[in-house]
């Protein structure tokens, strides 16, 4: 029975040490992208430090990743959340968004905001920079709104 468990445990950790080997591509680029949302607003610095540290790391294409985001099978899990926050809204390819798309991303912005739903609870449990306070989240609501108008009076001015 000690030799069986001996074995076992062995095949485990060759397994683990395998699937090391199995990694999901990184999600960085090196710089802000050109359609990115901060590159063409005018934006508050507190409103682009709230975005940076509780937003970017899933909805734009410049992941900043955590020492346990190496270890299979986490990588694998934090690259497919990753993925599905980019599938719902990327910042970093906002301004190809056509102009009622962005109304809609800035209405699900503030309704999230509101529900406490963005971010995650597990996200800001493992990084506390990306926790938002009142005075930080109202700034991004004013944020949102703000811009939701701008963009409403643009689109009224091309009909």
């Amino acid at each position: 029975m000690k030799k069986r468990t001996q074995i076992i445990i062995l095949v485990l950790l060759l397994i683990f040490g395998l699937i090391q080997f199995i990694r999901p591509q990184r999600n960085q680029q090196t710089n802000l992208s050109r359609y990115d949302i901060l590159h063409k607003t005018d934006t508050e610095a507190i409103v682009e430090n709230s975005l940076h540290h509780a937003c970017y790391d899933c909805h734009s294409n410049n992941t900043v990743y955590p020492w346990y985001a190496s270890i299979a099978p986490v990588s694998w899990m934090i690259s497919k959340h990753v993925k599905h926050g980019k599938k719902h809204l990327n910042f970093s390819e906002w301004i190809l968004y056509p102009k009622e798309k962005q109304l809609h991303k800035l209405d699900e912005i503030v309704e999230v905001l509101q529900e406490n739903d963005m971010p995650p609870a597990y996200y800001t449990m493992l990084h506390r920079e990306a926790r938002l306070d009142e005075t930080s989240k109202q700034h991004l609501l004013n944020w949102a709104r703000e811009l939701k108008s701008k963009i409403s009076a643009s689109v009224t001015q091309q009909e």
